[in-house]
């Protein structure tokens, strides 16, 4: 759903997906080839938020931040499933992990990977290319070629994904039995071991 707030009305291009469980509230700013997945809240209603073209937010994460403040994530960030992001700039092509917390005033470098759960502190700043973990998240090493590779590919997924769900996401009553005929996705992707086991 989307939701004007106090005159504020968010701005999606009409390139981008919002499924329509998610909430995007007020002063928000989505670019082209975005993905808002069910359950994920997008709340402009205290400041600011721009996602930059190719960005992607996954099922059940939050955006929000303190009054006042206003954020961006840029181009091809990557937040996973149930994330918070709150009052923090993603860099570009980032990688947030599933349910990571991101809070106030940090600052995530471009083509960074933040690992799944990790909890990265109010004001953290974290340099361009770095592996980061934990709680408190800390910085382990730097990121590879062959990771960036992979996440960017990743990314690219998420990318073609509004426009499949443009194109043949509709409500349906479910079937009562499995299809005979009922075909396996093609893989299109490799996990992040297969990919180094090359």
């Amino acid at each position: 759903m989307i939701y004007s707030f106090n005159g504020y009305i968010p701005v999606v291009h009409q390139s981008s997906f919002v499924h329509p469980l998610a909430a995007v509230t007020g002063n928000v700013i989505i670019g082209k080839n975005c993905y808002i997945g069910p359950g994920a809240a997008i709340r402009g209603d205290w400041g600011q938020i721009i996602l930059e073209d190719g960005v992607n937010v996954q099922e059940n994460c939050t955006i929000h931040m303190f009054p006042g403040k206003s954020i961006t994530l840029k181009e091809s960030a990557h937040v996973g499933h149930g994330a918070i992001i709150h009052g923090a700039n993603l860099g570009k092509n980032c990688l947030i992990g599933m349910n990571t917390v991101i809070m106030d005033d940090a600052e995530i470098g471009d083509e960074c990977i933040v690992g799944a759960m990790s909890f990265v502190k109010a004001e953290t700043k974290i340099p361009y290319r770095s592996l980061v973990v934990g709680n408190p998240a800390k910085i382990i090493r730097g990121v590879t070629d062959e990771m960036i590779a992979w996440k960017t590919k990743g990314t690219q997924l998420y990318q073609q994904l509004p426009a499949d769900c443009h194109e043949t996401l509709k409500e349906v009553e479910p079937l009562r039995e499995v299809p005979e005929n009922m075909k396996v996705q093609d893989k299109v992707y490799q996990t992040l071991r297969e990919t180094f086991e090359k």
